[in-house]
């Protein structure tokens, strides 16, 4: 099968990979400063053993007493389900994780990019902001893959940003690892060393463990939000951007409250 043809495949597959209409309102701005991310490349550690053998979660829309962490604003099952069991993350006992699931081929994911940023820079030291790649096809893998070879050559934050204009604003989809070879050049990376990297072990540990925490966090869309590994939202299900943050907020709150 062709490049194109892989790619095009990809795109139906996701159905437009935001999922419930998780574009931002028009009188939103896309714009936004770079900020330094906490953890942003969504590093393994021993949590990924426990990741393995934790029991399969599944979607429910209550908590188990009936009551929802948040205000009246936001209503569990409908602006946000919860994960059962609540699954291992990466971040250390004390923080509060909120994972990005993301794909650098989606046009959501890009468009999201920006606000996540903002939240970032303002989020309290206390929450653990981390990226997990989604990798449900050979296109979207491929690109799991420049994710986690990027960080391993420790350019992750560098190549970040660049990575999603190549391929929503240069129109190189970096289907195949000679493009992505190239790409990386350009950023001082020889062929063998992005080789090495790209086919090493660690790469390929991180790909399976990501492939484990997208079946566990039941990710069917991109861009989603798992907070502390036991909520699942968007921005389609929120009502937008600026609801979705807000709601991010008050979950990240109340987690750090019940530790």
């Amino acid at each position: 099968m062709s490049p194109r043809k892989l790619w095009l495949l990809a795109m139906l597959a996701i159905a437009g990979c935001g999922g419930n209409g998780s574009e931002p309102p028009a009188s939103q701005s896309s714009s936004a400063p770079t900020a330094a991310e906490d953890n942003g490349a969504g590093d393994a550690s021993d949590a990924d053993a426990a990741a393995a053998s934790a029991p399969a979660s599944t979607l429910i829309s209550n908590d188990a007493g009936g009551v929802s962490p948040t205000s009246a604003k936001f209503q569990l099952g409908t602006h946000y389900n919860r994960l059962s069991p609540t699954q291992p993350t990466s971040s250390a006992p004390d923080r509060v994780e909120v994972a990005e699931i993301l794909w650098y081929g989606c046009p959501h994911c890009f468009a999201f990019d920006p606000y996540v940023k903002t939240w970032v820079a303002t989020k309290p030291d206390y929450v653990s902001f981390v990226r997990v790649p989604a990798v449900w096809n050979p296109l979207v893998r491929l690109h799991a893959r420049a994710f986690y070879t990027a960080d391993a050559l420790g350019k992750g934050a560098e190549m970040h940003d660049s990575l999603f204009r190549e391929i929503h604003e240069n129109n190189n989809p970096l289907d195949t690892e000679d493009k992505l070879r190239d790409f990386f050049g350009k950023f001082g990376v020889d062929a063998a060393a992005f080789k090495n990297a790209f086919d090493s072990f660690a790469v390929h540990t991180k790909l399976e463990r990501a492939d484990e925490l997208n079946r566990r966090y039941q990710i069917r869309s991109v861009p989603t939000i798992v907070v502390n590994g036991k909520y699942v939202t968007d921005a389609g299900m929120a009502g937008g951007y600026e609801q979705l943050f807000a709601l991010i907020n008050e979950l990240v709150a109340a987690e750090h409250a019940a530790k």
